[in-house]
Parts: C-alpha cells; structure tokens; sequence
C-alpha cells in the first residue's frame, strides 16, 4: 500500500505533486518523494518521513517542469525501513527512467535472478519495485529496437511486463525525452484513476492511487485505468490508451475498501464511503440475527476509518451513536506503522477516552477491522478503566485469517489473532464481552451494491484464496522468515538506539 501520482501539465508541477502527496499520506507514512523533468533532465527529491517532513522550500525550488511524477511508501513484508528505498526509483539506461510504484511483486526474487543472468541488469536494494523498474527498461529497450520510443513500443514493452511480473501493481514512470507512462496489473488489485484539466493552453493530465487527489487539484475525474491497461501521454500532451495484458480480470483488493482507502474517494466506481455506510447496514443485520437479546446504550466507533459503519449500525439498531474516543491528529495511522511495540505504546497516544460515554453503559465499539488485535485489545482495557459495564466489540471486516502479499503488511499468521480462534476466543483475548465479525459474503455485498459491475475482489487475507495463482507455501513461508529476520533486526536497533540514549 503506497500513494503514486503522476503529472503532465502546462505549467510547473512542482507544487501539485506536493499536494497530491499530502492528500495520499494516508497511504504511506515512510517516505516520500518527487521527480520532475525539464527538457531532458530529471530533477529529484526524497527521503525518509512524512510529506511535509521531506520537503522544504529549497527542495521544491530544485524541482522545476511540466511533467512529474510522486511516491508516498508504505514498507511491506520483508523490506527495510531506510531511506535507500524511498521511491521514485530511477535508472539511466537505455533512456533514463524513474518509476514509482503501488503493489507488491511476488515473483520479484526469480526476476532478480533473471534480470542478472539474462538482461545483465543489476538490482541494489532489496525492493521489488527496483526490479519492476529494470524489468520495464529492459522491455522498453527490447521494444524500441534502436529506434525512438513512440506509444506503440511502450505499449509492446507493458505487454511483456505483464507477461514476466506477477503480483500486484499500479505504476506511474516517466520516460526521459518521451513522456509519462501508467499502467495496472491484469487483476487491477491496487487502484489507479486518471483525469484531465482543460487549459488555454490545452489539456493537462493527472493520474494517481485515489480519485481525491484529482478533485481537490481541479481535474476531471475521466476513469479508472482498467486492469491490464496502459495509458501513455507524450511530451506533446497527446494521450493513447491501450490493453496490453491477456485475459485480464477486475478484482480490486476489498482492503482498500474496509481501511485503506480515505473515504471521499471513489474506487472502480464505486464510492468508498457508501460502501463503508452498507458494511455497517450488513453488519447490523448480523448482530440481530446473531445477538437477538443484546441489549446496547451506545455504539461507538473507532476514529477515524470506522465512522461510518458505526453510524449505519446505530441507525439500524435503533441506539445512540455517539464519540466516545478523542483521536490526536499528530499520531500516525497505527495499522500501517512497523513492529508490535511501536503499535502498541502509539494506541494510547493516538486515543483518549471521553468516560462520560462509557461509565456504567452497555457499549459497542465498532473498528474497520482487527488484524492483529493490538490496538483492539488496548481500547477494550481503555473502556473498561473509562466505567463501561459490558463492551461488544464489532469488526467491519471479517476476520483476517491469512497473509496478505500483495501490498499489505500483514505477513504472518502468527500475529494474526483469528488465526486458530473463534469469535469466542477472540472475545477473550481482547477482554471483551463478545466479538462479532462482518461475513465475507456480506462485505461484497456492500460493495456490489454500490457498482453492481463490480463482482470479483482480492480477498486473500479473509479466505486465503490468491488470485494471481501463483503463491505458494513455500513463498509464504519465506515472507514469514524474511518478517522474523526483519524483527529481530529492529530490535537490535531498538536496543543500540535506547542503549545510546541511556548513555547521552
């Protein structure tokens, strides 16, 4: 889960690039970073940090052009915390490419393998969007066979990526001399919208992760890129658009849906936040069902992804909806932050009770989701020390069961708290009363009935079903090992860092 966002305008971009990541930050709180080009040059800057952290106003000032393209990264399983992997990645052969990319490769191991026997490329981090990157300039040079890139040799070159990468993935990159290029994996499983502004001086185009960013900058919402689908605008502004995978499926990860996505988006047509609305009808539909003799005060949500499922079941349920949590806007997004202990200690700084709400009340607090219960967990004990006489917890999303590897960091099943339990076990472990999930059946539903079109979706992390078909128990068990290696080393530099500070 990364925020991606690429630009070919009339005037500099420096400054909506910017925006454009601050309206994506949700999306990714490691790093960041822009490239902008003038002419035949690539002007770049990132590091590690939020947005506003990365850049200042001597950054922007050396980021002149017309066309541009952003990154906000949001590490996955596996991979390293440090600013060698900030993206845009770039490469200067054959033509000077930069890339930012949204996704996760799960063939990126072989790849590398084969991109330094074979293409004679070599790989520096241990990313799969670096991978992604030489295995699009490779094709590209293969495609463009000597000659000057044109729209057809880039789509050529986009048939083969599909043909070698597997996985998940929705890139931006920018061809030096050439122009921009966009393209999504043949399931669609990561978003990606493009729009246009009409100017005097003709037309500017913007393509980015969530349609947000298009409405707040002023572009025309046009369409979602399709699953397969490449679009490529030249240094002229001329815009081409073309499938370039075979048999390509839309099977949007339901993810995006549940929380990572920011409400006022719309995502393959369908708008996040009313899907989030009938996760609530459905649910509240299963605690009559499930709880005809529960008897509530309140519900409450989980601020600030949860609101409005929390606000549809109090409809529904015909009780009080009401805040009973303060959140500091200061904190970061807990589920997207790397290791336990970090999520863990941030729940209390993110969160502050309001007692009124909770002292001798029945409540019910509703979350998006629980993954690995952390947070959950941590807010049960924070109503009970508030006064609460019985707490239901309920979850918008079913219970997540399975590793997801296709951009979410949530590898191994160990840390998940509904590997092995039921819902009664899960009560437990949380300190609550009861626990009550979405179904899986029933969160579909809530999105088709938004876009009826919309009838496949990415739901390995509930059901363990991976739709690119090709992820194995072995590959699992290597995201496992690569996760427990990545562990133990942060806790080495946990220890050296307070060990320095003891010290000092």
């Amino acid at each position: 889960m990364c925020g991606v966002l690429g630009v070919v305008a009339k005037s500099p971009v420096n400054q909506l690039l910017y925006d454009g990541l601050l309206l994506l930050q949700h999306r990714g709180q490691d790093a960041a970073g822009i490239v902008t080009a003038q002419g035949n040059s690539f002007h770049m800057h990132k590091g590690p940090g939020l947005v506003r952290d990365v850049f200042r106003t001597r950054n922007m000032r050396s980021l002149p052009g017309e066309f541009g393209l952003a990154h906000c990264r949001y590490p996955t399983a596996g991979s390293a915390a440090s600013s060698a992997e900030a993206q845009p990645f770039y490469v200067n052969s054959p033509f000077g490419i930069v890339l930012a990319h949204n996704g996760n490769l799960t063939n990126a191991e072989a790849l590398k393998q084969e991109m330094f026997r074979l293409d004679l490329r070599h790989i520096n981090t241990n990313s799969d969007s670096e991978v992604l990157l030489n295995v699009l300039a490779h094709e590209l040079e293969l495609a463009a066979n000597g000659h000057r890139l044109d729209a057809p040799a880039v789509f050529r070159a986009i048939a083969n990526v599909h043909r070698r990468c597997r996985g998940a993935y929705a890139v931006v990159a920018m061809i030096a001399g050439c122009g921009v290029v966009a393209f999504r994996d043949p399931y669609g499983i990561r978003p990606l919208i493009y729009g246009i502004n009409d100017t005097a001086q003709g037309p500017e185009y913007l393509v980015c992760s969530e349609s947000i960013v298009l409405t707040a900058s002023g572009f025309t919402p046009v369409r979602d890129v399709a699953p397969g689908e490449a679009i490529f605008i030249d240094q002229s502004g001329s815009f081409f658009s073309q499938q370039c995978a075979e048999n390509p499926t839309l099977s949007p990860c339901i993810f995006e849906y549940v929380y990572l996505a920011r409400p006022d988006s719309v995502i393959d047509g369908a708008s996040v936040y009313e899907t989030r609305l009938r996760m609530g009808q459905q649910l509240a539909g299963k605690i009559r069902r499930s709880m005809p003799d529960l008897q509530l005060d309140v519900v409450i949500p989980v601020p600030d992804t949860s609101r409005p499922s929390a606000l549809e079941i109090a409809n529904t349920l015909g009780v009080a909806y009401r805040e009973g949590f303060v959140r500091n806007r200061y904190i970061g997004r807990t589920f997207i932050m790397p290791g336990q202990a970090i999520r863990k200690k941030s729940v209390r700084q993110k969160l502050n009770v309001m007692g009124l709400e909770f002292k001798d009340k029945n409540v019910l607090i509703v979350d998006d989701s629980i993954v690995r219960g952390t947070t959950s967990r941590e807010i049960v004990q924070m109503a009970r020390e508030a006064g609460a006489r019985k707490v239901v917890f309920a979850s918008a999303a079913p219970p997540v069961r399975y590793a997801n590897v296709y951009g979410i960091d949530m590898p191994t099943r160990e840390e998940l708290i509904a590997t092995d339990r039921n819902e009664e076990q899960i009560a437990r472990e949380l300190g609550a009363d009861a626990v009550v999930f979405q179904d899986l059946a029933a969160l579909k539903a809530s999105i088709t009935q938004v876009n009826p079109a919309l009838t496949s979706f990415e739901t390995s992390c509930f059901d363990g079903r991976y739709i690119t078909g090709d992820v194995t128990d072995d590959y699992l068990a290597g995201i496992e090992s690569a996760r427990h290696a990545g562990r133990g080393q942060s806790e080495d530099e946990q220890s050296s860092n307070q060990l320095d500070l003891n010290e000092a």
